[in-house]
């Protein structure tokens, strides 16, 4: 017989509002029917003494849920809690204490952590430090078999979450939240996480615990931020959820990825946290200086703030990786051919393809130089993402859906290949499929990796392999082994069943003049500059 779920409630910042709180969830109960438990995550109690809680306190009111609550996070709500091991406030209302792991009949099992983060010795007595959060981690980890927690529980939300996620709005996860909370969230691995403080409601896309193809597969994990009780903007700050205990399920179903999950976001600072230590962000790129205007002017190098009349940074970035010798491209040398140049960002830059397959196939290049996206830093990455959402945009709009593929094969330069396809030729579909049954006709294994998946996850700096990415976000990867046909992306996409250029598919064959080449190129730049981006700044 299958485990009925547990039914519970999870709410943000209290903030002494508990009449409003209790009558919602009477509210909700009433109509949805009677729930398990209430976590309350944040401020439980406002800063100042109420006669509201008093009543609370003395039974005269009482929670109509068992409802389980985190500690103080300012020195005005200290009072509250006198045992930091936990204890009851009033009936049906329990502190769950400073740190610890809460394991119900059922199995569920929850893990909290109360407070804010603090750095400095001694730790005040509402907040937590990094001995906290080892002691917390090694109590969970180390146990045999371990596979992660139902639930984490802190008031901070955690440093970096909304990485490879949706937009967490107003709040800016590089800068707001706890690092520990990241590292914390990162080895313990619960189901659910729910954190407060913000005043702000998020729900982050599931991310998954586990690197595609080099890892078992894991569950994975919901971050949702609940706002303050009563707020006028009417934000969610109470979530309802039905979760089976992990023990309690089979691994199959356990592990059974949700279509929308993304990369982890702690997957870099996670792992490299030292206890005691901010988790850093991930290593930014300084913007390198290696420019060129794309006017009459051409090939004429100016400042890395893109504006000619202003004057440079005192401090002077430093440059890209270099490349060991002569390089067709790398923007600073002497072999690109610039008058195929048509578009430069800050990190990376367009240029139209050298014998295309179309007069409008381009290559997304990094400025520096870098063997393949593995390889990229952080920031190069955002860039070339932002290359390649503007570039979908700018070909839908002309009837077109685009496909990007890379070959780390035999090259030395990162070159992405973005090759539109109209739409009256084939769906997406088509197009997967062509790639699917010309790589099984060739013994070549093209496997089907999530939409939100990152390549850096799946492939190891060096490590040799060929990607394709559709319109919908879909990849197929394969890592090269052996010999591997160079032109077989150009081939995928010239044969009948997409473009129907089978005789494009060689580039040698496709060459035209350079006089030709210089039309093309101002033709891209004047209907790409309605998008264009590096406009912007």
């Amino acid at each position: 017989m299958a485990q009925q779920p547990l039914r519970l409630l999870a709410c943000g910042d209290v903030e002494g509002k508990f009449d409003v709180l209790f009558n919602r969830v009477r509210t909700v109960q009433k109509k949805s029917g009677n729930f398990d438990l209430l976590l309350c995550v944040g401020n439980f109690f406002g800063s100042t003494q109420d006669a509201e809680w008093e009543e609370y306190k003395t039974g005269h009111k009482k929670a109509p849920i068992q409802t389980y609550v985190l500690g103080a996070n300012n020195q005005e709500t200290v009072q509250y809690f006198q045992d930091a091991d936990g204890c009851e406030l009033a009936e049906n209302i329990t502190y769950l204490g400073r740190k610890g792991v809460f394991t119900g009949s059922s199995g569920l099992q929850i893990a909290y952590l109360s407070g804010t983060e603090s750095l400095d010795e001694p730790v005040p007595s509402y907040s937590f430090s990094p001995k906290d959060v080892s002691s917390l981690r090694t109590m969970l980890c180390s146990a045999s078999q371990f596979k992660g927690v139902d639930i984490l529980l802190t008031s901070p939300w955690p440093k970096y979450v909304g990485s490879f996620g949706n937009s967490s709005g107003e709040v800016d996860t590089k800068k707001c939240g706890s690092a520990l909370v990241s590292s914390l969230a990162a080895s313990l691995k619960p189901r659910y996480h729910f954190a407060a403080l913000e005043k702000s409601y998020y729900e982050r896309l599931p991310y998954r615990n586990h690197v595609v193809l080099q890892e078992s597969a894991q569950h994975a994990t919901r971050f949702i931020a609940l706002a303050n009780v009563g707020n006028p903007e009417k934000k969610k700050y109470l979530y309802a959820f039905s979760i089976v205990p992990m023990k309690l399920m089979a691994v199959a179903e356990l592990v059974k990825q949700p279509p929308d999950v993304t990369e982890n976001p702690y997957r870099e600072s996670g792992k490299e946290a030292a206890v005691g230590k901010q988790i850093p962000a991930p290593q930014e790129e300084p913007a390198c200086q290696f420019f060129f205007d794309l006017n009459e002017k051409q090939g004429r190098k100016r400042s890395s703030t893109g504006r000619d009349n202003k004057p440079p940074q005192a401090k002077q970035p430093r440059r890209p990786p270099q490349p060991p010798g002569p390089c067709w491209f790398c923007l600073a040398s002497p072999e690109v051919e610039k008058h195929l140049v048509v578009n430069i960002g800050t990190h990376c830059y367009l240029a139209l393809a050298k014998g295309g397959l179309s007069d409008d196939h381009v290559l997304i290049l990094p400025i520096g130089h870098y063997q393949s996206v593995v390889e990229l830093s952080a920031e190069v990455v955002e860039e070339v993402e932002k290359y390649k959402a503007t570039l979908k945009r700018f070909f839908k709009s002309r009837g077109k859906r685009c496909v990007l593929f890379e070959r780390n094969y035999r090259s030395h330069h990162l070159q992405l290949q973005v090759i539109p396809v109209p739409l009256s030729c084939c769906a997406t579909d088509d197009i997967k499929e062509a790639f699917i049954t010309q790589a099984q006709e060739r013994q070549i294994e093209l496997l089907e990796i999530p939409e939100h998946s990152d390549i850096k996850q799946i492939a190891q700096p060096g490590a040799a392999y060929f990607y394709v990415e559709l319109d919908t976000g879909e990849k197929l990867f394969h890592r090269i082994k052996k010999n591997f046909p160079l032109q077989f992306g150009r081939e995928v996409l010239a044969s009948e069943a997409i473009l129907n250029i089978p005789d494009k598919a060689d580039w040698r064959q496709c060459q035209v003049s350079k006089e030709e080449e210089e039309t093309l190129a101002r033709r891209f730049r004047k209907d790409f500059e309605p998008f264009d981006f590096t406009l912007d700044d």
